[in-house]
């Protein structure tokens, strides 16, 4: 399964964005996705992620309440709705998918396979 990133741009701190996940050459039906992020000179981090069923979902303690990862019901998309923008926010946006069997193992770069080429996201203070 190939996947694609989008919805990346710049925003005004305080303003809000919608990433998008789309599978192509499969579906994200039995995959757990995760979003990932990586800011210019550190490492990629986790930001969030969900269950194949969609009843699990986990985020980084800095995206906690601010952001929410969602799955499309045509089982080949999956969001990440983005709200209050911080400057420190801003970096490319990954997202990830594979079968994790547990929501404890999302937040592991290593669980996932399948990566899509990453969004800019920029956020001006």
């Amino acid at each position: 399964v190939q996947l694609q990133a989008s919805g990346g741009g710049l925003v005004q701190a305080g303003g809000s964005l919608r990433l998008s996940c789309a599978a192509s050459g499969g579906t994200l039906r039995y995959f757990s996705v995760g979003w990932f992020r990586q800011a210019p000179g550190k490492e990629r981090e986790f930001v969030a992620a969900i269950t194949w069923t969609g009843d699990s979902t986990t985020y980084a303690e800095s995206v906690k309440g601010r952001f929410t990862i969602s799955r499309g019901n045509d089982k080949k998309t999956a969001y990440l709705q983005m709200n209050s923008l911080k400057p420190e926010d801003t970096a490319v946006y990954y997202c990830a998918a594979d079968n994790v069997g547990d929501i404890t193992d999302t937040g592991r770069e290593r669980a996932y396979r399948y990566w899509g080429q990453g969004t800019q996201v920029t956020v001006s203070s």
